[in-house]
């Protein structure tokens, strides 16, 4: 088996893991790795053209990319799914474009629908087990790019969805590798982690973006009749509430725990058929450790990338005044190896 589970990402199947994260000095707080890149690197830095696609079902998606995607067998495409609330312009994808770009790989950024600002045509919207949606997009990209391998990195929710998708798909899957990081893994564990502690600020945060999102929505008095009333008192509460009253009856859900059942990716981490990075800190505050996969949980294609500590999509390294982001050398190193290892080139 290529996975580890060792308190440190180490595998011996793959060398450019084996270099463990370290928290940056005055950085190794689980609050301050999760927080610090947001406040940081706050402004985006790379210009992205959005192209807008018309779904099957009658509504449409952005893909963002640096630059025009061409069909290039030496040129992977890398699409980047984001988190809760999350965009193109979110740090942590604003520094991943960038690091993947020099690595030789090109790159597009997948909108969930109505995120980025712009609100989406339908009544739902997206979910954690949302993995129609990018199977479809990449169905999209493999056709019109035929020569070109497709790899996906997730955060997030956006991990979430992809661990999912590979595992829904096995061997049958279109991507060629991928990544995710921080993902919830079990919905039913995480929303209890947010509901307790500090993660309370990150809980009330997301929702309060949520519901800014919902009421610009609703402007559109024909959709805001087909959902559910934004105005009930416990709506925004915390999440499972949200969920229950939103997310569960908007997206073909019978409730709450039927929800966080069937979008849960752990019970499928077994069925991932491709090269897979699952990168995870122990100290997570939006993700309780019991929720952690260990190798019985996962397929031989599966590396465990756990690390005692790293936060939420954080792993800073270096110090508080000279930052170093893991994560942008260690995706791109993952996703390298798995291309040599297609194509025989080193």
């Amino acid at each position: 088996m290529n996975s580890s589970t060792s308190t440190s990402p180490v595998s011996r199947d793959h060398p450019h893991l084996q270099q463990p994260f370290t928290p940056g000095i005055g950085l190794t707080n689980c609050h301050l790795q999760t927080v610090f890149p947001v406040f940081h690197r706050s402004k985006p830095w790379v210009r992205t053209q959005a192209q807008w696609l018309e779904t099957p079902d009658g509504d449409r998606i952005a893909l963002h990319a640096p630059v025009r995607l061409e069909d290039d067998p030496g040129r992977p495409i890398v699409l980047i799914l984001h988190g809760l609330e999350g965009s193109v312009e979110s740090p942590y994808i604003q520094g991943l474009m960038p690091a993947l770009i020099s690595a030789g790989f090109q790159v597009a950024v997948m909108h969930f629908r109505g995120c980025g600002g712009i609100p989406n045509r339908l009544p739902r919207a997206y979910h954690s087990g949302d993995s129609d949606d990018p199977r479809w997009l990449a169905g999209r990209l493999t056709a019109h790019y035929p020569n070109t391998p497709l790899m996906a990195v997730g955060y997030s929710l956006g991990g979430n969805v992809l661990l999912k998708w590979l595992g829904e798909d096995g061997d049958k899957s279109p991507l060629t590798a991928a990544v995710s990081v921080s993902a919830p893994l079990d919905l039913h564990l995480s929303s209890k982690q947010m509901n307790t502690g500090f993660s309370k600020v990150y809980q009330k945060h997301l929702l309060d973006s949520l519901k800014k999102s919902l009421t610009r929505k609703t402007r559109d008095l024909e959709l805001a009749r087909k959902m559910p009333p934004i105005d009930h008192p416990r709506a925004f509460s915390n999440f499972r509430h949200f969920d229950d009253h939103f997310t569960a009856p908007l997206h073909g859900f019978t409730g709450v725990d039927d929800y966080y059942t069937r979008a849960s990716s752990l019970p499928l981490l077994s069925n991932i058929a491709r090269p897979t990075c699952l990168i995870h800190a122990l100290d997570d505050p939006f993700v309780s450790p019991k929720a952690v996969p260990t190798d019985s949980d996962v397929s031989a294609s599966v590396t465990l990338a756990i690390s005692k500590q790293g936060g939420h999509v954080g792993f800073v390294s270096g110090s508080l005044w000279k930052p170093v982001y893991w994560l942008e050398s260690i995706i791109p190193a993952f996703l390298t190896a798995q291309v040599a290892a297609v194509t025989g080139k080193v």
